[in-house]
């Protein structure tokens, strides 16, 4: 209704109705996919946490005596790579391992790294079905295979390097 309202008060009498779509058209047009793939996004991470999927691949990384700051990393990382929205892989993960976080009665200073990890792990490997990577693609006018080649590749060391300080601290802590 906002767009709408701008439309016509920021319109009248330079250009008429269909100019004025074809603006809309022009500027909507991008984000529609981007909307689009977030939605989708945080439906699968509903299904996710709905089908009990994510609680067995918690217990699974238990039980092969992963600590819990790569626990978190790994299923950040594998919830972003299946449904694209770091922010529901990271909210998914929190919830996943918040459980595990309250029995082993861990400091403050190994909760705060549980959480870069978990971010970490939401930021890597961003690609088509990733809101952001769409974002990036459109705005900045490059096709798939380059914000591939950029994007992925800097979120991908940006998560890696966030984790492996966070692993780092978490053994000296």
């Amino acid at each position: 209704m906002t767009v709408v309202v701008a439309l016509l008060v920021l319109s009248r009498g330079r250009f008429g109705i269909s100019e004025g779509s074809r603006i809309l058209d022009e500027a909507l047009g991008p984000i529609a996919a981007v909307v689009l793939i977030t939605g989708a996004g945080g439906m699968f991470g509903g299904v996710l946490r709905a089908s009990g999927i994510g609680q067995a691949l918690t217990e699974s990384l238990s039980d092969l005596g992963l600590s819990l700051i790569v626990q978190a990393f790994l299923i950040a990382t594998a919830l972003r790579v299946a449904q694209g929205s770091a922010t529901v892989a990271l909210t998914t993960t929190a919830g996943l391992i918040s459980a595990q976080v309250a029995a082993e009665g861990l400091t403050d200073v190994q909760i705060a790294l549980l959480v870069f990890a978990t971010a970490a792990g939401a930021t890597v490997l961003s690609h088509v079905n990733d809101s952001g990577f769409w974002l990036v693609s459109r705005f900045f006018g490059m096709d798939e295979k380059t914000t591939l080649k950029t994007w992925t590749v800097m979120e991908t060391t940006l998560g890696l390097a966030i984790f492996a300080l966070a692993a780092l601290l978490w053994l000296v802590v």
